[in-house]
């Protein structure tokens, strides 16, 4: 179990203790992420073949071939169909703590890429609905303001709007997350939006460890991004190898990492369940 460490018989160095335990636990966690991608290396071009579907309509935009677009954005449909689900199933494998590569299954990846997708928009309602008040509610004031030249209210107005609005943004963007996970391992719909189970899953797998992880695993992904955007510069081939092989196995790394931190309570679930 990830972040498990010894609550009973604290005494002088009990804090300590529990935070150096956490800590083994969380690199354990993501030096596991990091290596997932590659310890099944024959079944990576699977899912970089689902992201060269994305780069035909750029690769057509390019060559000014309608056609060559016309096939992008087929291609694009069913990218959608099938990466999303493709990716839970990775998540999946994390709770196991699996190091292998899921199968592609054409049927089963659609039919998990609709529900994650709808899982999606519905996370995403009050976030468009605090979007779409907001620009009702302080539009035309804001407006009247640059009108008048009343510009401190005005940047104060628009600044309070965008506070909000990605505010609301986040949050719910954070909820999605570990609906995600839920839906990974109770393979249910219901219980991924059931926004009360979600918020007690994060309860129970720590604030403080969450916090940690996203900022470890957000730097670490940033950095890896960073390093290997110079491959973008590459001529012809640059971009096609980005999309297709450094942003699958960031998205591996990504997805796996959250079914590794979310079997901090799936064995508990296993027991009850």
């Amino acid at each position: 179990m990830m972040f498990s460490g010894q609550y009973k018989n604290c005494l002088d160095g009990g804090i300590l203790q529990i935070w150096q335990v956490s800590i083994m636990d969380l690199t354990k966690l993501i030096i596991s992420s990091f290596k997932y991608p590659f310890r099944n290396i024959k079944r990576l071009p699977i899912i970089c073949i689902l992201f060269i579907l994305i780069a035909i309509i750029p690769i057509g935009m390019v060559s000014d071939n309608n056609y060559v677009v016309a096939l992008g954005v087929m291609a694009f449909f069913l990218f959608i169909l099938l990466v999303p689900g493709y990716f839970l199933s990775i998540v999946k494998l994390g709770f196991n703590q699996s190091a292998m590569f899921p199968s592609f299954n054409l049927a089963s990846n659609i039919y998990d890429s609709i529900r994650v997708l709808f899982l999606r928009i519905v996370y995403m309602i009050v976030p468009a609905c605090v979007f779409f008040i907001s620009l009702i509610t302080f539009g035309s004031t804001s407006r009247q303001m640059l009108f008048e030249f009343k510009i401190l209210e005005f940047l104060a107005t628009v600044g309070f709007v965008l506070v909000l609005i990605l505010i609301t943004y986040f949050v719910f963007e954070f909820l999605l997350f570990f609906a995600k996970a839920r839906l990974a391992y109770f393979n249910s719909l219901q219980e991924a939006l059931n926004v009360k189970k979600v918020i007690a899953d994060i309860r129970r797998i720590g604030i403080f460890n969450i916090i940690k992880w996203l900022i470890i695993m957000g730097v670490l992904l940033n950095i890896v991004t960073f390093a290997t955007s110079f491959v973008i510069s590459i001529p012809y081939v640059g971009f096609l190898i980005y999309v297709c092989i450094v942003i699958p196995i960031l998205e591996s790394i990504a997805n796996y990492s959250l079914g590794l931190l979310y079997s901090n309570i799936a064995e508990n679930y296993a027991k009850i369940y």
